[in-house]
């Protein structure tokens, strides 16, 4: 077993503001990562990357994702609010840094797309634009937007209305293979990690012996 350092909120507060952020951002362990496409009433497209979604339930098939206080104009929640819809879409291993890219605060006019070079697609009429490149595709219905006054921060939880996921990526029981889809995850701001699944194990009962689905 390892040593462990030790650390009170009067610890906290006489450290450099950015080693705190980097220090608390990383202390939830591996998240989801994925990028969230919008569109404007004009077409304009909004692309950025997110890592605070999170699973709400499975009927109806719901997901929530954190909005960090304005200002800055969030121009991702302007669109889901005026529009409601949006794209989520998987991060692979080739396309984090580009991904990553999003997270630049560009001019409202400017579609990170573009600057970027990911490439936009529309399908089966969606409002929102699809990452070309990601192998889960998302469409999202916004649901409900609920404003947390202990931060100012915003959740915002919308319905999955589409899936676009690769064939070879789908389980005959419905489990999405992850790793054959290339999907990558994150620790705190910057950090982007591949995964290996150790085990996949069958549902747990009283009494009963722990067996692998594998």
């Amino acid at each position: 077993m390892k040593n462990k350092l030790n650390f009170k909120t009067s610890d906290l507060e006489k450290m450099e503001k950015q080693i705190v952020v980097h220090l608390i951002n990383s202390l939830g362990g591996f998240k989801s990562v994925a990028l969230v496409g919008t569109s404007d009433m004009q077409g304009n497209t909004n692309l950025s990357i997110f890592s605070s979604f999170f699973h709400i339930g499975a009927n109806p098939p719901l997901l929530g994702m954190i909005f960090r206080p304005s200002p800055p104009e969030r121009d991702s929640m302007r669109n889901i609010l005026d529009t409601g819809f949006y794209t989520i879409n998987h991060i692979n291993e080739s396309i984090y840094r580009q991904a990553h890219q999003t997270s630049a605060r560009y001019d409202r006019d400017v579609s990170e797309f573009e600057a970027t070079g990911l490439s936009k697609e529309y399908k089966n009429d969606f409002f929102a634009p699809f990452v070309q490149e990601s192998n889960i595709q998302l469409g999202i219905e916004f649901k409900e937007k609920i404003d947390l006054a202990i931060n100012n921060t915003s959740l915002i939880i919308g319905e999955i209305v589409e899936i676009f996921i690769a064939e070879d990526c789908l389980s005959n029981d419905g489990f999405v293979n992850l790793e054959k889809a290339n999907t990558i995850t994150c620790s705190g701001l910057d950090s982007y990690h591949k995964t290996i699944q150790m085990d996949r194990l069958r549902y747990a009962k009283p009494n009963k012996e722990i067996n692998s689905l594998l």
